[in-house]
């Protein structure tokens, strides 16, 4: 398994970090399945969702796998009055990554993000290491402090 850039840059930004391989196919990469692949609680799997606000263009957003984004709380978190999620199609153009396989660490550009705060009841968070099939497991404040993001009750 080579390395993905979310890999590199926990390692160069020395945080400590597990990786998680696991086999997935097009109809399993959503965070619940992916949750039981690696044996974790869907509530510490976090998906990450991107969004266009109306004030202030992209912001990045990871929320448990079992939850569903509050565009009203996450339009509050991020100062937007309105805040809509992007189309699939257009998610690699914006991030780099595709579907099932967006991680917020390592986008195209740094995007305002916002962790929910539930993340900080566990001692780590599962997210995408960046392609299909592999994730990273992190402290929930490493990810916040690497990505400067803020933790926001989203759900």
């Amino acid at each position: 398994m080579s390395k993905t850039n979310v890999i590199r840059i926990l390692e160069f930004s020395r945080i400590k970090h597990t990786v998680f391989n696991y086999e997935f196919n097009e109809d399993e990469i959503d965070a619940i399945s992916v949750a039981k692949k690696i044996y974790a609680e869907p509530e510490s799997v976090f998906k990450t969702l991107v969004t266009a606000g109306d004030k202030n263009g992209t912001n990045i957003f990871c929320i448990p796998a079992i939850t569903e984004l509050n565009l009203k709380k996450a339009a509050y978190a991020s100062q937007n009055k309105s805040i809509e999620m992007i189309k699939v199609k257009d998610i690699q153009q914006i991030t780099g990554y595709i579907r099932g396989g967006c991680s917020p660490i390592g986008m195209k550009k740094d995007y305002p993000t916002f962790v929910d705060e539930t993340a900080q009841l566990f001692s780590e968070i599962y997210i995408s290491a960046g392609i299909r099939g592999t994730q990273v497991k992190l402290s929930p404040f490493d990810l916040v402090n690497l990505l400067n993001a803020n933790f926001a009750d989203l759900t």
